[in-house]
């Protein structure tokens, strides 16, 4: 009988033991399947330049993911539903429809962005099903926002000097594309801050004074060649040469087909070249757009004095306008 007693505490002990390991290999493999999620990728590519959870209050140009997730979510919601929202606001953004008021007032309306659907739904995808990441100031400010003081701080909060991640240790696809986007978005936080405070003919001062020194900022950061080029370059200097030109082609191509680009990568003896493509919004079409129907007189006049030869107008939303050129040692 003791014998008995004894398998039974045993074999207690052991299934007790085995639904442990369950539970942390459970939670441990829900974080590998988001960070497998395609949506998530995605995110970082398409949002992360406006909508950074890294970025501080003070220089965001956007709300951070995270808040479009909480206003837009509620107990009530269907994923469905936050998928359809999701395609109808990136379709047409517009004041009417918004539900961040606070959003419009500070920032304005999102720039017409033209997306695959798909993308907008594996994104939308993504942020339904997993936790995303916020700020450290989010949950202190939603909180306070919604008349709810007692509110605790999300465990993937996030500090921009607290999340150094070593690029060096990713693919080099991977590697190309985030020097790219950390360039694009300190770029474009200093552009489109530029427009909302002093409009677009400062705006295109900036481009005129600080675009290249903020590249080449970032090119000593990552220790890397990064690049723009275009087929229909504003400055000369930034003629592609025929390799890129046939890239551009190939990105204007997916764009065409409605397919999600992928950086191209060419492996060199020592040297690693990674492209990805530099697509038109709605904003961009005040300097890039069709000459006294996007580009106003103003600025048409400012860019004769800048740019003599330039070429870089007459585009429409969701157009190739060029690629990034980055390159780094293997």
């Amino acid at each position: 009988m003791k014998k008995v007693y004894l398998l039974i505490i045993v074999s207690l002990f052991l299934v007790s033991c085995n639904n442990s390991k369950n539970k942390k290999r459970s939670a441990f493999d829900t974080q590998k399947e988001a960070n497998k999620h395609p949506g998530k990728k995605l995110m970082e590519t398409n949002c992360y330049t406006c909508h950074s959870p890294a970025a501080s209050q003070s220089e965001r140009i956007g709300p951070p993911m995270i808040a479009i997730k909480k206003h837009y979510i509620d107990k009530n919601t269907t994923k469905a539903q936050f998928v359809e929202n999701m395609q109808a606001w990136v379709k047409n953004p517009n004041a009417q429809d918004a539900k961040m008021f606070g959003a419009v007032k500070r920032f304005g309306v999102m720039p017409k962005q033209a997306f695959p659907e798909e993308t907008i739904a594996k994104i939308a995808d993504y942020m339904f099903d997993y936790d995303i990441d916020q700020p450290d100031w989010f949950e202190a400010h939603f909180n306070e926002e919604n008349g709810n003081h007692k509110g605790n701080r999300n465990k993937n909060s996030v500090n921009q000097q607290q999340t150094e991640v070593n690029f060096k240790d990713l693919p080099y696809a991977e590697r190309g594309l985030k020097y790219a986007l950390t360039t694009k978005a300190v770029l474009g936080k200093n552009l489109m801050g530029t427009i909302q405070k002093k409009g677009t003919l400062e705006a295109l001062a900036f481009c005129n004074e600080k675009a290249y020194p903020l590249t080449d900022s970032m090119s000593v950061v990552h220790n890397a060649t990064i690049k723009r080029v275009s087929d229909k370059p504003r400055n000369q200097n930034n003629l592609a040469n025929n390799k890129e030109l046939t890239y551009i082609k190939s990105f204007k191509n997916d764009i065409k087909n409605n397919t999600e680009p992928k950086p191209i990568v060419d492996v060199l003896d020592s040297k690693v070249l990674v492209y990805y493509p530099i697509t038109t919004n709605a904003m961009c079409l005040q300097c890039h757009g069709k000459p006294n129907q996007d580009i106003k007189r103003p600025t048409l006049n400012s860019l004769a004095n800048l740019y003599p030869e330039d070429k870089a107008t007459g585009y429409s939303i969701n157009q190739v306008r060029g690629i990034w050129s980055i390159s780094f040692d293997k």
